[in-house]
């Protein structure tokens, strides 16, 4: 579904544009916001859009008609243009463009309506100068005329309201009235004005005008002569109130010190007289006089207090560009030239003469200057803006109200909103500060020592937050304020950042060209795209964050996906200034150097498909998108801020993917509300005083009124008798004028059937004669319709037997195509029956092997869990027996003190034990040999499991063999496919020629590096020779002082040869070999290729395995885990019996003194040796049965996707070794490590 954007509020007023002002009733006024007029309804606060026309570079004036029903524009471009529209429209209708032709203006500088809205009079700009009169409803120019030359520029130009006919034009040195006559405009009358600058003037009857000038002074011309003038600076201004006396906040560099003389830029002509601009913020009301003069009776200043801000305006340093007053002359409404609507109600300052007057705001305060930065929040609808002008403003973009707003001594750079709404950053021109949003103030929390910090951003999570500090960003905790990261990495200023969704990631451009993709947890860049002939201005994440969207100077779109330019839509011969993407990721908007707004379907196309909708008339500098996908917000550097509603074709808002919740909740001071708790008991304790006083006031007043009710009630009932007795004789009256009256009807009616008959007579005769004319008529309409049927019937039969012709032509080539297609219908059923019979056969045959080598694995592990019985069963012996020899062991230690005594009687039999020791040990031997016996049979068991697995490979080549006779076939089928498959090929085709040229990329940069290092030892040699030339130099200069000293010089000549020339002998020359080094690359590239294809088959080869041994490794793993812990068990119980085993050696070296205990002794040694190989058994099995599951590990391969590391130069100058060692550890992974240039596989057990 295609998504477009709808105007749907605007908050800022466009300066520089000539009566950017105009009332089109009494509750609605037109004017310029960015490239837009807006309708602006004052009590209901709605507001509807006129948008500019395309290509154009601005709009120059406005002009209403009288009757408020059309409106002007004049814009600028390659061809200046008038654009008249009708404002009864709802959506403001074009009726009407104006051009002069093929006269060459660049613009016109203002218009006027004629008082009947017939025509239109327009005042070209320089060099020309033209005044050009139109019958604008037919687009014809009636006339034109030269009014001035560039040194004497016209400021404006108007109708006579008495005579449409009649023009005057004011401007520096000039005043000029024309009268249109005979097709031309010609001037009427010009007086000498040449050295008065002329701003403005108005009409006031049709003989005079008032022009006001640069010095303060009125000048009252009639009939186009100077007849006298008025100083608005005549009467001494009332004294300011303590209100006006408070603080200024003046920017610096607005004022000049010394008196500032008043200009009166505007006039404005009304029923009872004129107001003008006096200066600055200050406009005079004048009155008509009965003398027919003029006089002041009211000053008024431009200073409203705003409720929403907690300073005062500061106003007094605005010009007043442009008055306008209400069809009712109710409103009186101004723009000023910082961008400023304000409105004062005249019947209120009529009613109160002796208070002063105040200017309201008209909607809101607006920015004066540009707008640097935009941010939102997720949990309050606010939107904050910060300006050159000072100022930042919070704005409600729900209710769509300016909050409040904090003007400031610093310049502010930057703004950001915290996720929760009661936080704000903003970077000043000095320092970053963290502020509190209060209930009616911003008070600052933290300073962060930030100098000119152009770009600040909250994480999403509002943990953390970003500051652009030129061209590092540094990343502070949100809180403990500490500084957690600082990113570097760009070489030229930071024009954008923004957050990914998780806050994992930070996406920042700059002037360098470079986009870079950070870390915010390891301050490492995972990405990055330089392209050093573009400078980025705005970046932003997919909705799914794994693209990267980029734009700049370069007029393209740019899609970035892992450090690669993916796509690129140029953007014609405008700049990208700033980019952002909708949340549900289905569309991108642009904003351009020229100011206009562009929608970019997601995924991006190929060629240049967007929509473009005009906005503002400045480059935008900012784009923003609510978290709820309702809204566009987009600022610009002409101060405005609009807002845009998003929508599909059908006219429905986007469904937002989350159900954003918006919270109340306010952040206020301690003092502030005690504050405000004190006044609200001061306040209730004066409510309770009041109502005392006005329930005995209204008592006082009930008793009063009770006795005026009777006095007036009696004079009432007096009135109304009275009465009665003028109705009874104005009834008798009325009676004897209904008689007169019904005789006068009576003569009127027979009159008029008089007439009727004599009419009827006439009129009989007249309808005789028409009808014989028709019936000629029709008789001729019949012959004619009697040849045309005929005509038909002929082309019509013709037409039949063609029809005929051409329907059994195509029938039989019908039947011949239809029994083509049954024949390939038949072969392509034929071949698929074939197909799957042969499939079917495979299939059934490898089922079968595979299930048969499933019941021998099967039958030899349950032979394998019937030994591992049978072994837990006899170890179960052996703990009984173990139990038996620990209770001899305790008899034994009871009789050691009476077998000591009995030592040196038992030495005699020490000889005769050692022998049968001796035999013992034979047979200790002769268990070994059984033992290996056995390990020979397991390594025939071993070699037989080998046998099995190499079947099963010689399996898999089968079936691999037969895949490959059903390809062909496969392959007669696929030919009959759609070309889309053929597309398919050769994107497969293009994605092989990319890799091979990465790899290329890959190995001409190693050659680079390689050539980098052979440069360096080059440099390094060269550096050492001349080391040791001048060595030898110093050394020859010192054997120059001994010339006159022969055998000196003999000897120091000598050191000289034996240091030196012995040294160069042993010095290593280096020779590099470019051809050996090439084979060498040549030699890498091919072995990391067969590597690549190795792993891929590895790949294969395990996908197909890995399904069929799954459940069956997992077995063994389980097994595993109950046989290693039955072996820990043992490795227990074999300690014991060690330690045992010790003791029983120290009672064998006691007992063999003994002679009567010498039985016993022999079978606890007996018993001893049977379970040492009882044990030696058990451990043997247990390395068995690990030796059979470590056969059956399966290692993962290395993914595809995760390319082997690039090789070293190191490596590039040796041939690509073999694999040097393979090392299996516990965990299974192998490790593979080559000679100069290590490769690292790392494959997980399965």
């Amino acid at each position: 579904m295609a998504i477009v954007v709808q105007s749907s509020f605007s908050f800022g007023l466009r300066t520089g544009v000539t009566n950017n002002l105009c009332f089109c009733d009494d509750q609605t006024v037109v004017f310029p916001c960015g490239n837009n007029c807006v309708r602006y309804n004052i009590d209901q606060g709605w507001q509807k859009f006129i948008p500019g026309t395309e290509r154009s570079q601005g709009m120059q004036a406005l002009a209403i008609s009288a009757n408020r029903r059309y409106l002007a524009v004049s814009e600028c471009g390659e061809k200046a243009t008038i654009t008249v529209y009708d404002l009864q429209h709802e959506q403001g209708r074009k009726r009407k463009v104006l051009s002069v032709g093929d006269i060459h203006i660049q613009e016109f500088v203002c218009m006027a309506f004629s008082p009947d809205s017939k025509y239109l009079v327009g005042q070209a700009g320089g060099p020309e100068w033209m005044l050009v009169f139109w019958l604008w409803e037919k687009q014809k120019v009636m006339a034109t005329v030269k009014t001035s030359n560039s040194n004497n520029p016209v400021t404006q130009v108007s109708f006579n309201p008495h005579n449409n006919t009649q023009v005057c034009v004011s401007g520096t040195g000039v005043f000029k009235l024309f009268r249109y006559s005979e097709g031309a405009l010609k001037q009427t009358s010009s007086p000498k004005v040449e050295s008065v600058n002329l701003l403005c003037h108005a009409w006031m009857t049709e003989e005079r005008a008032i022009a006001g000038t640069d010095t303060g002074r009125l000048l009252v011309f009639e009939s186009g002569d100077l007849r006298r003038e008025m100083d608005v600076t005549a009467k001494p201004v009332q004294q300011e109130s303590d209100r006006q006396i408070e603080r200024r906040t003046i920017e610096d560099g607005d004022l000049e010190e010394g008196p500032i003389t008043p200009r009166v830029t505007a006039i404005l002509s009304y029923s009872k007289g004129f107001a003008c601009s006096a200066g600055p913020s200050t406009i005079c009301l004048y009155e008509k006089t009965e003398d027919d003069s003029y006089r002041k009776t009211r000053e008024i200043r431009v200073n409203p207090p705003d409720p929403r801000s907690n300073e005062l305006i500061q106003a007094e340093h605005q010009e007043i560009a442009t008055m306008c007053i209400s069809p009712s002359e109710e409103t009186l409404a101004v723009s000023t030239d910082r961008g400023q609507l304000y409105s004062l109600m005249l019947s209120f300052t009529e009613m109160n003469k002796g208070e002063q007057a105040q200017f309201e705001f008209l909607s809101h305060s607006f920015h004066s200057k540009a707008i640097t930065g935009l941010s939102i929040c997720i949990r309050k609808p606010l939107i904050a803006t910060c300006s050159l002008d000072h100022s930042v403003r919070i704005w409600n973009y729900k209710t769509k109200v300016l909050e409040f707003y904090k003007q400031f001594e610093e310049v502010a750079y930057s703004v950001a909103l915290h996720p929760t709404g009661l936080f704000i950053l903003v970077g000043f021109s000095d320092k970053l500060r963290l502020l509190n949003l209060l209930i009616d103030d911003i008070c600052p929390v933290k300073e962060f020592t930030v100098r000119g910090c152009r770009e600040c951003a909250f994480s999403n999570g509002g943990h953390m937050f970003a500051a652009v500090n030129g061209n590092v960003i540094h990343i502070y905790s949100f809180t403990t304020f500490e500084n957690l990261l600082s990113l570097k990495g760009h070489n030229g200023k930071v024009r954008a950042i923004e957050w990914s969704a998780d806050d994992s990631r930070l996406v920042s451009c700059g002037m360098d060209g470079a986009v870079y993709e950070w870390n915010t947890q390891t301050s490492k860049r995972e990405s990055e795209s330089v392209l050093k002939s573009c400078s980025y201005t705005g970046v932003a994440f997919s909705s799914d964050c794994r693209t990267i969207f980029a734009v700049g100077t370069d007029h393209s779109l740019k899609e970035i996906q892992d450090c690669q330019i993916l796509r690129e839509v140029p953007g014609d011969d405008e700049a990208h200034t700033t980019i952002v993407t909708s949340r549900h990721g289905r569309v991108i908007f642009t904003g351009t150097s020229r100011g206009t707004i562009r929608a970019t379907k997601y995924p991006l196309p190929i060629q240049k498909d967007w929509i473009e909708y005009q906005a503002h008339c400045g480059p935008v500098t900012k784009m923003v998108i609510t978290f709820d996908d309702q809204y566009l917000l987009t600022v610009s550097e002409d101060g405005c801020l609009l807002m845009w509603k998003i929508i599909d074709k059908e006219g429905h808002g986007m469904k937002s993917y989350k159900q954003i919740v918006y919270t109340e909740e306010i952040l206020i001071t301690k003092s502030d509300l005690e504050e405000k708790n004190q006044n609200m008991s001061e306040l209730k304790m004066r409510v309770d005083e009041l109502t005392m006083e006005n329930e005995y006031q209204l008592r006082l007043k009930d008793m009063n009124y009770n006795d005026k009710i009777k006095d007036l009630s009696e004079k009432f009932i007096q009135q109304i008798e009275a009465l009665k007795t003028k109705n009874q004789v104005m009834k008798t009256e009325r009676d004897k004028q209904e008689v007169a009256h019904q005789e006068r009807y009576a003569e009127i009616t027979e009159k008029h059937s008089n007439e009727l008959k004599d009419l009827e007579l006439s009129n009989t005769q007249k309808l005789m004669l028409e009808h014989e004319k028709y019936q000629e008529l029709q008789f001729k309409c019949q012959s004619m319709q009697e040849d045309y049927e005929m005509q038909l019937m002929a082309v019509e039969e013709s037409k039949a037997r063609a029809l005929e012709e051409l329907s059994q032509c195509y029938e039989a080539k019908l039947q011949e195509k239809t029994h083509v297609l049954g024949q390939c219908q038949d072969e392509a059923r034929q071949q698929t029956r074939e197909f799957e019979e042969t499939i079917k056969l495979t299939e059934e045959d490898a089922d079968q092997e595979i299930h048969d080598i499933r019941m021998k694995f099967e039958r030899k592990l349950q032979m394998e869990k019937e030994t591992n019985l049978i072994l837990k069963k006899e170890t179960g012996t052996m703990k009984r027996e173990f139990n038996s020899l620990q209770k001899d062991i305790d008899d034994r230690c009871s009789d050691i003190n009476r077998l000591k005594l009995e030592q040196q009687e038992l030495h005699g039999l020490v000889h005769s034990q050692e022998k049968d020791i001796q035999d013992l040990k034979k047979q200790i031997s002769e268990h070994k040999k059984t033992i290996q016996d056995k390990d020979k049979r397991i390594y025939d068991l071993k070699k037989k499991n080998d046998e099995l697995e190499k079947l099963t490979f010689t399996l898999d080549y089968k079936i691999k063999e037969l895949k490959n006779q059903i390809e062909p076939r496969e392959e007669d089928i696929e030919e009959k496919k759609e070309k889309i498959q053929e597309m398919e090929v050769e994107l497969e085709r293009l994605h092989k020629s990319n890799t091979q040229l990465e790899l290329t990329v890959s190995d001409l940069k190693l050659k680079l590096k390689a050539t980098d290092k052979e440069m360096c030892k080059e440099m390094q040699r060269v550096k050492n020779v001349n080391t040791h030339v001048g060595r030898f130099k110093t050394d020859l200069h010192k054997c120059i002082a001994f010339i006159q000293q022969p055998k000196k010089l003999k000897d120091s000549i000598l050191n000289l040869y034996t240091l030196y020339v012995q040294k160069s002998d042993v010095v290593e020359e280096v020779d590099v070999d470019a051809d050996a080094a090439e084979g060498v690359q040549r030699e890498c590239s091919r072995q990391r290729e067969h590597l690549e294809r190795t792993i891929a088959s590895l790949k294969t080869q395990l996908a197909k395995t890995s399904d069929v041994h799954q459940n069956k490794y997992t077995k063994m793993m389980r097994q595993n885990v109950s046989l290693i812990k039955d072996v820990n068990d043992l490795r227990k119980e074999l300690r014991l019996v060690r330690s045992q085993v010790h003791n029983y050696e120290i009672e064998l070296a006691i007992s063999q003194k003994s002679k009567k205990h010498s039985s016993t002794d022999l079978r606890a040694v007996a018993k001893l040796e049977e379970a040492e190989r009882i044990i030696e058994l058990q451990r043997l099995e247990i390395q068995r049965q690990r030796q059979e599951t470590s056969q059956h590990l399966v290692f993962r391969p290395l993914s595809l996707s995760s390319r082997l590391p690039a090789l070293s130069p190191q490596g590039s100058q040796d041939h690509f070794t073999n694999v040097k060692r393979v090392q299996i550890t516990r965990e299974g992974v192998c490790d593979a490590s080559f000679d100069k240039s290590t490769v690292t596989v790392v494959m997980e057990a399965w």
